[in-house]
């Protein structure tokens, strides 16, 4: 970020403006992240579904409208065959040249399974089979060997002796192999897992070069940083390869009243009275509020006390006693899941900086309030900022995710990690 040498990175999500060329499109930030989920997801009486389109072919289409913003998917582990993941994906890589990124999860929820008509397996044997697909995968993406060559003039195609079958067999899925598809400008796709725990905490730890969190403070953001570069450790991998990056929101204005009225704007729009009970439960008063644009009187206040250990409960009670109404305590973002800024251009740089700076994260994902304008506001708002300070960098530094993200190439199973499904 500072300088060239500067592994670490600031801002990633999806598309925008920037000084000049590629990066005033595109904004300089280092990915587009899609989520997915296999169900019908949302109430549709108010508001579309969630997800709605493949990620795959989503991105595929938008890798022919961008030139440098990587392109990050969600595709689950627990129903596509290795083979068709590694097809799909490494094809992704290709037309994008070296751009895709591969959101690895495990489905939890009994609808996905539903829908491909399986039960929902324990937690165990959902992570056994995402390491051997992980697996699988990666043999499959290396199985086209990157001394093959390249078509020349002579006639010959590639070197077939380069070119060789994984044989992988495991207790859930299996491939012969090899993957036609031949390496992209950055030898296969990103590898992408979220923060987790246990059978989760170990396979990121083997497989991934990033990692997404949902810290809520800094020392969480810490805690959670530290805890992911142990596993890649005890994989026999070097922790520094390992980006961890952090969630967080903004809803941007030319003052914190602007910004908040742009908030409470949106949030006019579904029915408060859910938000404002849990409001209500954070502040210790269990109750509805009969004035909710109004402050907290002094008795209300008096027996507001906030949840020990929950900095949502936390921040919550220090804006009530600021002053503010409990709309505005909502329009600050306190119910969202991650941190959130609801004020001007300065203070979601200062949010970003101190966090950065004090080693809790080593870049962030942007959820912005309303796609509409949000993530323009944040490319043309807060990015000269942070270039101002020396935290962003003037451009892209390359031409491929891995560049972006100041990641080493990577090419087939990672000789360092010695499990394998077979």
């Amino acid at each position: 970020m500072a300088h060239a040498a500067c592994r670490r990175r600031l801002l990633h999500r999806h598309r925008c403006g920037g000084p000049t060329g590629t990066d005033r499109r595109e904004g300089g930030l280092q990915f587009v992240f899609l989520p997915d989920r296999l169900f019908l997801h949302g109430d549709l009486a108010f508001a579309p579904p969630v997800f709605v389109m493949d990620p795959v072919v989503t991105l595929s289409a938008l890798a022919q409208a961008t030139e440098r913003i990587g392109l990050v998917g969600t595709v689950s582990t627990s129903f596509t065959e290795p083979y068709v993941l590694a097809r799909q994906l490494k094809a992704l890589d290709v037309i994008s040249h070296g751009r895709a990124g591969w959101n690895a999860v495990p489905s939890y929820e009994p609808d996905a399974f539903a829908n491909f008509g399986r039960p929902l397996p324990p937690r165990e044997k959902k992570y056994e089979r995402l390491h051997e697909v992980l697996h699988i995968v990666q043999a499959l993406w290396g199985s086209w060997g990157e001394g093959a060559g390249r078509p020349d003039k002579a006639g010959a195609f590639a070197d077939p002796a380069q070119v060789r079958p994984i044989d992988l067999q495991g207790r859930h899925v299996a491939a012969r192999g090899p993957l036609p598809v031949p390496p992209s400008e950055q030898g296969q796709p990103v590898v992408v897992m979220p923060a987790s725990s246990g059978y989760g905490l170990q396979a990121a730890g083997m497989y991934a070069d990033v990692v997404i969190g949902m810290p809520m403070t800094v020392e969480e953001g810490r805690a959670q940083r530290d805890v992911v570069r142990h596993p890649a450790d005890a994989s026999g991998r070097d922790p520094d390869e390992v980006t961890f990056i952090a969630f967080t929101g903004y809803a941007l204005g030319g003052s914190t009243r602007e910004a908040l009225d742009r908030r409470r704007a949106l949030d006019d729009r579904a029915d408060p009275r859910q938000a404002l009970a849990r409001l209500g439960a954070l502040l210790g008063l269990g109750q509805h509020f009969a004035r909710p644009d109004e402050a907290l009187s002094p008795s209300e206040l008096a027996l507001a006390s906030a949840h020990p250990g929950c900095a949502r409960s936390a921040q919550a009670l220090q804006l009530a006693r600021a002053g503010w109404s409990p709309r505005d305590i909502l329009a600050h973002g306190v119910l969202d899941p991650h941190p959130s800024v609801t004020g001007t251009a300065e203070q979601a740089a200062d949010h970003l900086q101190e966090w950065f700076q004090a080693g809790a994260v080593d870049g962030f994902m942007l959820s912005v309030d309303d796609f509409h304008d949000g993530i323009d506001d944040v490319v043309d708002q807060v990015v000269p900022i942070l270039r101002e300070r020396g935290l962003f960098p003037n451009g892209y530094v390359g031409t491929t995710l891995r560049d972006h993200l100041g990641l080493p190439r990577r090419y087939g199973l990672d000789p360092r990690v010695m499990s394998s499904p077979a």
